[in-house]
């Protein structure tokens, strides 16, 4: 019998060496524009052809940035390159709302944060800009990205050649923080390593395990784990941590470049062999799949590998001095259960130490996890009636507590309003819970398990499934909130068009998440939210884009939000307060 089976804690490819520093713009006289073909000749529809033109500016320094490309989008084939001065002009450009698209290389649009995620050398989003006749200068500003670089030394004395070392980045999704992974390098032959074209933020640094001679050992033979020892670096979070919880984190700003030095110390790499106990005999292993998480002692992925060996059903790992779990997640093909076929997901973990010995006599018996469904009630105030085909409820489940696991969504539970809703199998630990409810005229009210709100604890799920029982209340007395920009914004002059993102967060406690609103002033003036639940909001509106830690009170306090109280059923409209106006 054979079995496929994989580390659940699997890395993106090591992509080489991140990109380097930009070299210096060829000298070109300041006054010299640099179009890329000529603009297009004639009269377009809805007026004389204009020209848009003005200013690329670096946020920092406030100087102008040469050899920026300023594109419109959809037109490929018309824009400029700013001179020395980093001024521009792109003629024939038909009047009214048009979308531009800035980028230089080692730059990033600061209107959006750098929250696209990516290393690339690209400004990312576009800005929004009203050409007219004889209009005035645009004035863009990108941001120059940042590096974090180091040096891997090892306590022997050692080379410290091809250390892989991994960058994850602190960002805001669904209104909590979570630090997620970005990308990966390894160490020159010198022991340096470097991630360039970093927008600002919040990063950690970690080094991945390494071992002396082949990193990929073969699975020992039962019995020889004892007599079998390795050496190697264990992973450490800078500056010196074993964990992300003692893990400093490295603030990115301005174009600066952050050190990051590591002293790595070779260790004994114990082998630690447990024995995976299947709870029934007819499992199809020949069909089956398994995920293996080597875990810390608060539960936070390690990037330790284990492996599994079909013939001797068993777990191995090489790990150095430390506490660890090491859970097993075991999917077969379709078992027969009462004359039907359901998939077989079986869940089992065990708890141990590693000193200075090998690991044996372990044992990781696997059960099915409990299905706990998710039972729904509607607290009605009207007398129509439910359709359950237009009612689409979803749970989601994201894991929390830290660690580097975050922007993971799983689906756990789905079903209509009706209810129960069918619930699947998460791996155990514990979730921030994220609810969807796709039903016309129905909000959340509350949701719990085993009467805890769900809204303030994560849910745990065991090796035996969730805790219950589960219980989302809905209501039909939804209220509606109407939000209008301020009418002095209306009257839009030609140039760059502000934008605004607008946050409706409750004061109750809630398990959705919250979908921003973006207003502009050419097209999008005003918006509608439907199916809130009644009770009393902050409403947040942030020029630009903004990501708000909005589940975060103390995130909050700072800024300045519109207090606005929903009733049941009615509809409220509320002019934001647009910063800057």
């Amino acid at each position: 019998m054979h079995a496929a089976c994989t580390a659940a804690f699997v890395l993106a490819a090591i992509a080489g060496a991140a990109a380097q520093d930009e070299a210096p713009p060829n000298a070109r006289n300041p006054s010299e524009l640099i179009p890329l073909v000529p603009a297009a000749t004639g009269q377009p529809a809805g007026g004389a052809a204009a020209t848009l033109h003005g200013v690329v500016l670096n946020a920092v320094t406030g100087e102008g940035i040469p050899r920026a490309l300023v594109q419109i989008e959809g037109d490929t084939q018309t824009g400029a390159l700013t001179d020395g001065d980093g001024r521009f002009e792109i003629a024939g450009v038909p009047p009214g709302p048009r979308t531009v698209l800035v980028t230089k290389p080692g730059y990033f649009n600061p209107a959006f944060g750098g929250d696209d995620g990516q290393l690339r050398d690209s400004s990312g989003p576009t800005e929004n800009v009203l050409v007219a006749a004889e209009m005035p200068d645009v004035e863009f500003t990108l941001a120059p990205r940042g590096s974090i670089r180091g040096r891997i030394d090892l306590a022997g004395g050692d080379p410290a050649e091809g250390i892989e070392v991994a960058l994850v980045r602190r960002a805001v999704q669904d209104g909590r923080a979570a630090w997620q992974w970005v990308t990966g390098a390894r160490t020159r032959s010198d022991g340096t390593y470097r991630f360039g074209g970093l927008p600002d933020g919040q990063y950690e640094v970690y080094t991945l395990p390494a071992f002396d001679g082949n990193p990929a050992a073969p699975l020992v033979a039962p019995g020889k784990q004892t007599a079998t020892e390795r050496w190697g670096y264990a992973s450490v979070f800078y500056p010196g941590a074993r964990d992300s919880s003692g893990a400093q984190a490295l603030a990115v700003a301005n174009g600066a470049q952050v050190q990051a030095n590591f002293l790595l110390t070779r260790e004994p790499f114990q082998a630690v062999a447990a024995q995976v106990v299947l709870p029934q005999e007819d499992a199809d292993e020949e069909n089956s799949n398994c995920s293996l998480q080597v875990i810390d002692g608060a539960g936070q992925d390690l990037p330790y590998t284990a492996q599994y060996d079909a013939r001797a059903h068993t777990v191995q790992a090489w790990l150095p001095e430390g506490n660890y779990s090491i859970l097993v997640t075991w999917g077969g093909s379709p078992s027969k259960l009462e004359g039907r076929e359901q998939p077989l997901v079986l869940v089992g973990s065990v708890d141990f130490a590693v000193a200075d010995h090998a690991v044996t006599g372990l044992r990781v018996p696997l059960s099915a996890p409990a299905l706990a469904p998710v039972q729904v009630t509607v607290n009605r105030s009207g007398t129509a009636p439910l359709e359950p085909q237009n009612s689409q409820i979803a749970v989601m489940v994201s894991p929390a507590g830290g660690g580097n696991s975050g922007g993971m969504v799983t689906q756990y539970a789905s079903g209509t309003a009706e209810g129960p809703l069918q619930a699947g199998s998460v791996t155990p630990g514990a979730y921030w819970v994220h609810t969807y409810v796709n039903a016309r005229g129905l909000c959340e009210q509350s949701f719990t398990a085993g009467g805890a709100n769900l809204a303030r604890e994560p849910l745990t799920v065991g090796s035996a499934g969730a805790t219950g029982p589960l219980e989302l209340t809905l209501r039909d007395d939804c209220a509606q909130l109407a939000l209008q920009l301020p009418e002095n914004l209306a009257g839009l002059a030609a140039g760059i068009e502000p934008f605004y993102t607008v946050y409706v967060v409750p004061d109750f406690d809630f398990t959705q998440d919250l979908h921003p609103v973006v207003l502009r002033p050419s097209v999008d003036t005003s918006f509608t939210l439907t199916d809130l639940t009644p009770g009393d909001y902050h409403v947040y509106t942030v020029a630009g884009d903004a990501r708000l830690e909005y589940r975060n009170p103390a995130a909050l306090a700072p800024l300045a939000g519109q207090a606005v109280a929903l009733s049941p059923g009615a509809t409220e409209t509320l002019v934001v307060e647009a910063p800057g106006q």
